[in-house]
């Protein structure tokens, strides 16, 4: 009788783990989605609170994704030798921070660094979360895990432009970074409880300078486009 109920209980267990871990990693990226549409919707409240031209807002949207771009082969390796669960802890704590530091913002250049920042947290959310997924669940269970997760990132795209308009209409567009901070602050909490903490046996070597060049090949593209659309540099220096 006791084997029965421990063997019920243990199952039980294990069913709110394979269903908890899950929406505890599309919780970073719920909210990492939200904050990528909120953003949209704030761009002419954002222009006109920083004083700045709208057009020049979409570096707000640029630099992110360039960050995300840069920051993301640095990920694994991160993860391999500190553990999955330090560094996705860790990355949705840094995007929380980000995002605060990104509402208190009084200037476009101190906006962009912190979205910097921000897409530095992002970066390492997202590969380490479906590492820690593919880590934690067998190959039977792992398409079941996988829904579960994609349930929570699905909505936050769908519902920010929505989230993102009330609060700029009834608050202020810096309440759509606040916003991330508690959301942050919850899933650094389950994450703690419920996720193991994963690392490679045999960590590789990283390749720096592959990471260094790809980073500052990118960084150039993307100032070359911008430059390109709606001139940066005096015209001077254009001409050369």
């Amino acid at each position: 009788m006791k084997s029965r109920v421990d063997t019920h209980t243990g199952s039980a267990r294990e069913n709110r783990y394979r269903i908890l871990v899950p929406l505890v990693i599309g919780c970073a990226f719920f909210m990492e989605g939200l904050d990528s549409t909120m953003i949209a919707v704030a761009i002419p409240d954002m222009a006109k609170s920083l004083g700045s031209n709208p057009l020049r807002l979409n570096l707000v949207i640029t630099t992110y994704l360039l960050s995300l771009a840069v920051f993301i082969p640095l990920s694994g390796w991160i993860a391999d030798r500190l553990g999955a669960r330090v560094v996705f802890c860790a990355a949705i704590a840094i995007f929380a921070a980000g995002s605060a530091l990104c509402g208190v913002s009084t200037s476009l250049p101190m906006l962009l660094l912190m979205r910097v920042v921000q897409g530095f947290g992002g970066a390492m959310m997202t590969p380490v979360g479906r590492l820690i997924l593919l880590r934690s669940f067998p190959r039977s269970g792992l398409v079941s895990a996988m829904n579960w997760m994609t349930i929570p990132a699905m909505i936050g795209p769908t519902v920010g432009p929505i989230v993102g308009g009330f609060l700029t209409s009834y608050f202020s567009w810096r309440a759509i970074f606040y916003l991330n901070v508690p959301i942050g602050l919850l899933g650094v909490v389950l994450a703690l409880y419920l996720i193991e903490n994963f690392r490679a046996p045999a960590p590789t070597r990283f390749d720096l300078s592959g990471f260094v060049i790809a980073g500052f090949g990118l960084a150039f593209f993307q100032f070359a486009i911008e430059n390109l659309g709606r001139p940066i540099l005096p015209a001077g220096l254009r001409a050369l």
